[in-house]
């Protein structure tokens, strides 16, 4: 824990969070990926520095900062201009709802164990009279990433630039956005359903067409001839080829071949390999259900499309096919013919046909050489992180 004088913004789990596994067993729910940027982002682009409240185990990689003057902003919300102006005026001891949940509170409070101690036990406050977006289960992120892409852009004040991308392009529509050292050739982007944002250093290959609303982070890379309808998201580093529809990858992670992609949140460090397909629409047309980690069952989703989420560090190999609505969890590694369980759990080794627990030391070591790839060094923070997980969740691991 650090301290510092001046007033700050702290970000907390609400207690949908495990609501929200495994996309949450990593990071802070504000860490997610939504639209262009993170919830963090959103909010750090207009509160200046946030720290995160969070789960015990995550607190050392996700410092909390205090002062005499916190405000605490629930991670699940996505931030409006109404109700930023509303947090900057909160006085000490008002708090804000909206439909059961905490949304902010004001204190003067500047111990953790008091911080989390107020939290499970929020004063009353007033109710926020507008709507308002919070991310409380996977399949929000997909569902609401194309308004996501729009309001980032306004958020970050950007105009248009088509005039900067290359003439070896077919351009559709004004809203695209290119940022400095990003590459686009031989490809058709159709901004006409919604607006297409390219950031820095990131590489659109020949033979790519994309339609909007799409965005693709730093460093990211579309591989040749891919084909994306958005609304879809690449986060920074990732490589992405093959067919995608309305799917959000987190960062660092790569779907670098042919193969469908739909309705899905990908985490960090995952690897799909060539030819892998979901299915995102079931053959009766029913409603998909999802497996919830808190309620041990898989649970309604009130939707018709939905395919995968997956976890951390989770890898297929060539060909492999997921079911509509499956879940993977953290550093699963799935191989074989035949369609794997709708939920595979953390450090699950194998396929349809049989599966083993990933031995911690193993996974350690793949993580190790994959981050490396990008210069980005596998700390004993993260470490400990990994082990509590494969600790804590070797109840769901009953092969």
């Amino acid at each position: 824990m650090y301290f510092c004088s001046m007033a700050n913004t702290i970000l907390f789990d609400p207690p949908t969070r495990d609501q929200l596994l495994p996309l949450t067993a990593t990071r802070p729910v504000a860490d997610l990926r939504l639209g262009i940027m993170t919830i963090r982002e959103k909010w750090t682009h207009q509160l200046g520095t946030t720290s995160s409240l969070t789960q015990p185990y995550l607190q050392d990689k996700f410092p909390l900062v205090v002062t005499d003057n916190n405000l605490l902003v629930n991670g699940s919300i996505i931030p409006t201009p109404g109700l930023v102006a509303a947090l900057q005026e909160l006085k000490d001891g008002a708090a804000i709802w909206y439909n059961g949940q905490l949304v902010a509170l004001q204190t003067n409070e500047s111990e953790e164990h008091r911080l989390r101690h107020l939290l499970t036990n929020p004063p009353q406050g007033q109710e926020w009279p507008e709507k308002l977006l919070h991310i409380d289960r996977p399949w929000h992120i997909f569902a609401h990433n194309g308004g996501a892409i729009a309001q980032d852009i306004t958020l970050l004040d950007l105009d248009p630039n088509p005039e900067d991308i290359s003439n070896s392009n077919t351009l559709i529509g004004e809203e695209i956005y290119i940022e400095a050292g990003a590459t686009v050739e031989g490809a058709i982007l159709n901004a006409d359903k919604g607006p297409i944002y390219i950031g820095q250093d990131a590489e659109i290959m020949e033979g790519c067409v994309v339609r909007g609303p799409f965005a693709m982070g730093d460093h990211a890379v579309l591989k040749m001839g891919a084909k994306i309808y958005g609304p879809t998201t690449l986060g920074p580093y990732c490589k992405v080829g093959g067919e995608v529809n309305n799917a959000v990858f987190t960062g660092y992670s790569n779907k670098a071949h042919d193969g469908f992609l739909g309705n899905s949140v990908i985490g960090e460090w995952c690897n799909l390999g060539a030819d892998t397909n979901n299915s995102n629409l079931k053959n009766n047309y029913a409603e998909v259900k999802l497996w919830s980690y808190p309620e041990q069952r898989f649970t309604r989703t009130g939707l018709q499309f939905c395919g995968l989420i997956m976890g951390d560090h989770s890898k297929c190999g060539i060909n492999t096919m997921f079911n509509t609505g499956t879940v993977v969890g953290v550093f699963a590694n799935i191989f074989g013919a035949g369609f794997p369980r709708n939920f595979v759990p953390d450090f699950a080794w194998g396929g349809a046909h049989k599966m083993i627990t990933y031995q911690i030391d193993k996974a350690l070591e793949v993580a190790e050489r994959v981050m490396a790839r990008r210069n980005i060094p596998l700390t004993p923070t993260d470490v400990a992180i990994l082990r509590h997980i494969f600790n804590e969740t070797a109840q769901y691991r009953n092969f």
